[in-house]
């Protein structure tokens, strides 16, 4: 299986010093997410698009320290899309960001929204949540791409801010 997409591997690498040591927990999970949304769409016109969100949907964590990363991470896609001169794609990819941890489904303008959501469900899920989708496929991505700590690392940090902001502690999901 064929995994490395030249969007993802240029994003990462200007980041590579702010996710540090977190580097390659961040790079699998990020392409198990991309990988989880080539899974879910076959529209090949779409794959740009989901590098892109997938590189930049979590980024906030580490460029501003912080659990409540979506308007960060929404803010680097953004300086990403726009020196990159694919402002066309920004309001697609901010949805695809923001609405990456809605609790139910996203019914808005953007199918691709509701692709991103799932994928990264999947994910974080550990691949327990599948929505229909091949539970093979989704395990093959998870071998390919071993999770290297990455959900033991947002216990961390959620727990952390759990203490700091005990009635708000998961501000990165949207209703």
């Amino acid at each position: 299986m064929t995994y490395i997409n030249h969007t993802i591997e240029r994003i990462l690498d200007n980041f590579s010093a702010n996710l540090g040591s977190d580097y390659a927990k961040y790079r699998n999970h990020v392409y198990r997410v991309f990988l989880n949304c080539k899974m879910i769409d076959n529209n090949h016109d779409n794959e740009w698009k989901y590098a892109v969100a997938a590189a930049f949907h979590d980024i906030g964590i580490w460029t501003d320290n912080t659990i409540d990363y979506l308007k960060p991470s929404m803010e680097q896609a953004k300086i990403y899309l726009i020196r990159e001169n694919k402002q066309p794609y920004i309001d697609e990819v901010m949805e695809m960001i923001y609405w990456h941890h809605k609790r139910s489904s996203y019914n808005g303008e953007y199918e691709t929204a509701e692709v991103f959501r799932k994928a990264d469900y999947i994910d974080v899920s550990l691949g327990l949540i599948t929505f229909g989708y091949d539970r093979k496929e989704i395990s093959k991505t998870r071998k390919l791409l071993p999770n290297k700590g990455f959900h033991v690392f947002l216990i961390n940090r959620i727990a952390k801010n759990l203490f700091k902001h005990p009635f708000n502690p998961l501000p990165m999901f949207t209703k």
